[in-house]
This record gives structure tokens, sequence and C-alpha cells, in this order.
């Protein structure tokens, strides 16, 4: 797919791996030049471009491609690669072979620059240097590096460079005084086991050269930035890092940045560009930890596909579009997490009028027997895959083919299930708060009366038609009245939506949630009931654990106040992510519920970025920004350092050493105290400080830098400084 950049970038991402399917390739996107990175193993007469799978694993890297580690496989040769910006302009790759498939001097490790989509680049090499220019649209390009190629050859492109390899072997040299729009830089591992090479763009040729030379000034990389995240629950953070990193791409279709489901499918079974709904919107909630830009790029990428109808599609693709359905409404939710996180007024601003005519499209299309309860359905729109089937209603619930929904049936005249689904009605509820919220914000104050009025009366609806009292559980109802038998962890979405009175809330949790033969266990959630029949099935929705279902029951034992529950919720979320993250770098799909494994079985994926969701629930429960409590951060007193990451204010890091919490914002300390808890509402501006400490036994004082002690009464309570 050939990258078509138009629009301003920040000159410090400009450089980075953009590509969906190349993750060794280096690009500079404002000028679509690209530095492809391949291998020729001569043992098997084989030429790759590292595309995602076997051969490649993943390892640490930044979100604006700062930094980017890889080790890479060919043939039975290994070579660990990295890619880092030592300045905005330059980026400089640094290899060293590992472990070798076969006598060196026949496998090449390839350097090839080219620039998408143009065969008019006009490539100069000095063989006697090794240094490679060009000049492109008014900019100068140098690439150059600690020792000369052993070949420097041209091609017209990447297919021809990889015939010439499987035609002519090893050792062919006519391709030297060839030409064409792509030039290879070739190292042989007999003599360049390890080297590093350096690609400068600048405004002049004299400055290319010089910076590129620079750059190898320095040692080579010794392996991406120091642990985001160390002690208690470590490097949970740091894989939220890589993962958001990995998938951050360019979209070709559409000219824009976004977060991708999966680097080893999506742009190659969607047509290019792949934006399901909730998947692109938790990914910007996961950005937000990192960098504003990435986030607001995920919820641009929705905001994108809304139709004239108001309702935001399922799935956009370039081969389909599923206009005819949604999926659950969560993204006012992360808009106004977001935007309480970075402060920034123009995230609710874009999102408010598009996320009201959603919210408005539900209540409008998805109330298929009018009375006042919500079911997932299919309408009459659009021509994608599935329209108008119970498949299609069941998509529109994410859970495609969980048991929840196996004895509903699609009504054609209705247009929705005859079932009415806990989930979408838990969830329309948070989503008129979050919307009301934003309409008093932004001075809507009409329409956050409506919506209060509608959300409020709505939740009293599912207090009582949802809840079924004898097993003690919100649960999906049938339109004939018969609640659905299975249970799924969306019975605690009416956690997060506040409609579980106390009462039910206690009762859910201790018969259901923390029930062993139900959904406790050392794997949580299953997607199901562990009695449920379809537990065993272990296939997708049937039987095995979904991070977005963990992440909205997580926030639902925080709003209900069980934080302890919460806390050694997101413990073991995180656990169950380590079982495939440490010893392969795979991040889940969706993970056995049973051992915690994601390949046990063929319908995952080992790359799927809202995998990591199990890692941000660790770091959210340290520390985090909450429609409910604010920027909060807990102390349990185990040892913990995490951050820097993104707070109100700026770039925040919490520690705890011996049991005693810091609590810093840009390298400047905000409080300090040994209580443990929660600390909520914590507010730092203009040299003053606010915030709700935790109740505690015995008399704790906090330290503000440049203020005498401040004694904290047993019970807790706001303090203000």
């Amino acid at each position: 797919m050939t990258f078509v950049y138009r629009g301003a970038i920040d000159a410090d991402r400009a450089w980075n791996t953009w590509d969906s399917v190349y993750p060794a390739d280096m690009i500079h996107l404002p000028l679509g030049l690209r530095v492809s990175v391949g291998a020729y193993a001569a043992s098997r007469n084989a030429f790759t471009r590292f595309p995602p799978g076997r051969g490649v694993r993943l390892g640490p890297r930044t979100v604006d491609g700062a930094c980017a580690c890889l080790d890479l496989k060919h043939g039975g040769t290994a070579l660990t690669f990295t890619w880092s910006k030592p300045v905005p302009d330059v980026a400089l790759a640094a290899w060293s072979a590992t472990a070798f498939g076969e006598w060196g001097l026949r496998f090449w490790l390839v350097l090839a620059l080219h620039v998408d989509g143009r065969d008019d680049i006009v490539w100069h090499q000095d063989e006697e240097t090794g240094v490679v220019t060009a000049a492109i649209d008014g900019h100068y390009v140098a690439a150059v590096g600690v020792r000369v190629p052993l070949m420097i050859t041209r091609h017209a492109d990447l297919d021809a460079l990889a015939a010439e390899y499987h035609a002519k072997g090893y050792f062919y040299l006519a391709s030297r005084d060839a030409e064409g729009p792509l030039v290879a830089l070739r190292y042989n591992l007999e003599e360049m086991a390890e080297s590093r090479v350096a690609v400068a763009v600048a405004a002049s040729p004299e400055a290319a050269l010089a910076a590129a030379r620079a750059a190898l000034a320095p040692p080579a990389p010794g392996g991406g930035d120091p642990a985001l995240h160390t002690g208690r629950e470590a490097g949970a953070l740091d894989a939220v890092r890589d993962v958001v990193g990995w998938n951050s791409v360019w979209d070709p279709v559409n000219r824009r940045p976004y977060t991708l489901l999966s680097r080893h499918w999506v742009a190659q079974k969607f047509g290019g560009f792949g934006v399901w709904l909730d998947d692109v919107v938790y990914h910007g909630l996961m950005a937000g930890l990192f960098d504003d830009r990435v986030a607001a790029e995920n919820l641009a990428a929705v905001w994108a596909g809304a139709t004239p109808a108001g309702n935001l599609p399922c799935l956009l693709t370039g081969n389909d579009a599923w206009v005819d359905r949604s999926q659950p409404p969560i993204a006012s939710f992360v808009t106004r997490m977001l935007s309480l996180r970075t402060g920034d007024r123009r995230l609710v601003e874009t999102a408010y009028p598009v996320l009201l005519a959603n919210h408005d499209w539900w209540w409008a299309m998805r109330d298929g027997n009018r009375n006042g309860l919500l079911e997932y359905g299919t309408s009459p729109v659009g021509r994608g895959l599935y329209r108008g089937t119970k498949l299609a209603a069941k998509d529109e619930s994410m859970m495609d083919n969980s048991p929840v929904h196996d004895e509903a049936s699609i009504v054609p005249a209705a247009h929705t299930l005859d079932c009415e689904d806990v989930a979408l009605n838990s969830l329309i509820a948070l989503d008129g708060e979050m919307l009301a919220a934003m309409a008093r914000e932004l001075g809507d104050d009409a329409t956050a009366a409506r919506l209060t009025e509608r959300t409020e009366a709505h939740k009293a609806r599912v207090h009582a038609g949802l809840w079924d009292e004898t097993r003690g559980i919100f649960a999906n109802r049938l339109w004939s009245g018969r609640f659905v038998r299975s249970l799924t962890p969306t019975s605690f979405f009416s956690l997060i939506a506040g409609i579980a009175d106390a009462a039910q809330a206690e009762r859910m949790v201790r018969d259901h949630l923390l029930n062993e033969r139900e959904f406790w266990g050392e794997h949580v959630l299953p997607a199901v009931t562990r009695d449920d029949p379809a537990f065993p099935d272990n296939v997708y929705w049937r039987g095995r654990v979904w991070p977005p279902l963990n992440t909205l029951v997580y926030y639902g034992l925080r709003r209900a106040g069980l934080d302890d529950l919460a806390a050694t919720f997101a413990a073991k979320s995180h656990r169950t992510f380590c079982v495939g993250w440490d010893r392969d770098r795979h991040c889940g799909e969706n993970f056995s519920a049973v051992s915690g494994e994601i390949l046990d079985q063929p319908d995952t994926d080992s790359f799927y970025a809202w995998g990591a969701l199990m890692a941000y629930l660790a770091v959210a429960d340290l520390i985090d920004v909450d429609p409910w409590h604010g920027w909060t951060v807990r102390n349990d007193g185990a040892d913990v350092r995490v951050g820097p990451l993104r707070v109100p204010g700026g770039q925040g890091t919490v520690t705890i050493e011996g049991g005693r919490l810091t609590l810093a914002r840009d390298g400047a300390v905000l409080f300090a105290c040994a209580r443990r808890g929660r600390y909520n509402q914590i507010v730092a501006e203009a040299g003053h400080l606010s915030l709700t400490v935790p109740p505690g036994g015995v008399v704790d004082t906090l330290a503000v830098p440049g203020r005498p002690p401040i004694p904290l009464p047993a019970e807790g309570g706001p303090i203000w400084v």
C-alpha cells in the first residue's frame, strides 16, 4: 500500500514505524521516505521483509518511535534490531547477530531506501565512503554507517530486489551499476555481524550528512528507555506503551494516523485499514497515558465514521461498512476520562455533538418493543455483511457468539433482538451521565437537564426490570418476561452506571463475582460463568477472558467504593496478561480462563491492542483520573515506582518506598504520606493543593514541600493546602 501524506505532523513523530504490515520499516512520513529492512538467507534462497509473525518479536518501544526494538529471525539466523532517534530528523538503525543459521558470508541484511509512490528520486552513492544521498522536494537525505556497505545496488522496487536474490543468489554484482528509484545498502553477517547506520533529513546536503555522522558518534542504543514501572505489578505501564506504540500506524486509505487492532492482519484482511468502534476508543484511552495526540487521533478516526442518522458504525474498513449496527456506547465515558486527564477542552468540544447524536440514535432505533429498555439490533441501511441477521445484532453487542444471545431471536419488524440487554442498558445510562457532564461544561444546560432526566428515569427502569431477585443479579430479559439463563460479566456493568444499590452490589459480588464456580478464580473474568454449558467451548466469547469486560467491571467496582476488591481484580488481570507477555511478548485478544494462555486455541490474536487493557488496569489502580474521584493515587504499602505518565497538568510519577507514597509532577514533589488507601480529587494548580485523604487508624501527617507537616484526621476527608 502506497503511503500518501497530507497535512501537518509534529517533527518528533515524522520518523516512525508507520507501516501496518512491516514493523521493522522506518518511515519519514512527510516525505514518504522509507528505510525498508530485509534479509536474504542463501541456505533457503529466501528473502524476507520481516512481516509480523514467527520471525518478528516486537520489543520495547516508545509511542513516538524514539526507540523501537525488535528481535528478527530468518532462516535460522537471529538478530536484535533497534531504531532510535538521537534527534528528531535522524533515524539510527543498529543491529547485532545473536545466532547464525548458516555461514554469515551468505546471509545479507539489507537497508533499502526509497520513496513510496515515486520513481523520480535519484540516489547518489559514494562507493568509497558508503554515503548515499538524494534530494526530495527541497529536502535532502543522507545515509551513512560506521562501516561502508559491502554492496550498494539499485532496483526498480523491493520486488525486484527480492527477485534478484531468488534468481541470482548472494554473489550477483551487476545491480551495483544499475539505475532505479530504490537503493539497497547490503551488509553480510561475516563482516558486519553488528553495526549502525544513520539516515538524516535536512534543509541542505551538508546539514543532512553532518546530522547523520553526528548520530553515529554515541554508542549503539542499549534497549530503550528506563523502565516506567518497577516493583508491584512491574512492567505494566511499559507493556501498555509498547503495545500502543507498535500498533500505532499510518492509515494510507484515509491518510491519518491511528492505533489499529493488530499488526498481524488488519491491513491485509480489511483492505488497508480497520476501525472497529470500541477497539479504537479503548486504544485512545490507553494512548492517553503517553501522548495526547495519539489519543485524540484515535477518537478522531471514530468520529469521522459517524453517519447522518447519528450512529457510530460498528466497523469501517477498506472493504466493508457496518453502518446498520453500532457497538456498546463507551465513547462518552472514555472521552470524559481523557479530557479530565489531559485538561484539553477541545476533546469535549469536538466529541460532544457526535456523541450526543449517537446517544439519541440508540433511543430512536433500539427500543424494539417501546417499553423503555433497549435491545441490540441491525437497521435496514447500508450493505454491510450480515445486515438484517441475528449475527449482525450480536455483532453490535461486541460479544458475537456469547451464549447470552443463544435464547434470543431477531425480530425483523423491530430490527432488534427480542432481548433487553443489561450491558446496553447500563452503558446507555453511563453514556447519558457522561454526556450531561460534557453539556454542563460547554454551557448547554438545557441538554444537560434533558439527558439527566432521561438517564435517571432509565436507571430506575433497569433497576426494576432487569434485576433477577431469584438469582440476585442483573440479567438479560427476553420480551416474554423470562430472564436469560446464561450470565456474563456484563451483569456487573450496573455498577459502573450507578444502577445497583448497595444491597444489590453486595449480593452480586458475594454470590456471583467471588463465586469460583461462576466468575472468580486464578484468571478472571470468564465471558460466561464457569458452570455454564458453553464454558468448555473455550472459543471467543464462550468461556474466555476478554479485556474490555474486565475494564468496565473494574471501573464499576471503583465507582461502587469496592476499592480493595478492585485492586485485587486489577492485579489478577495483569497477572493473566503476563502469562503470554513475560514469556513471548504476546498480547492477547482474549485469554484462557483456565490457564491464561492466548494461543491454546486458534480464535485469538497474539498482538491485539486491547489486550493491553489487562496491564492498564494495574496502572490505573496505582494512579488514575476518573469521572467520580478525579485524579487519584493509591498506597497499599508495597514498593513501586510508576511513571512518568500523563496526569492533569503534566507528567506524573508515583513512588512508594518503605510504605511512604510520594506523588510528583514534572519532577516536582506535590506531597508525600505513609497512610494506606486511596487519595482522591487531587488538584494542584496556582500554587495550591487539595485532595481527599483516606481514613486511617492513627494520626498521620501529609508532607508538602515548603509547608510544615499537616496532621491528617483519623476519619480522612478533604485537605486544602
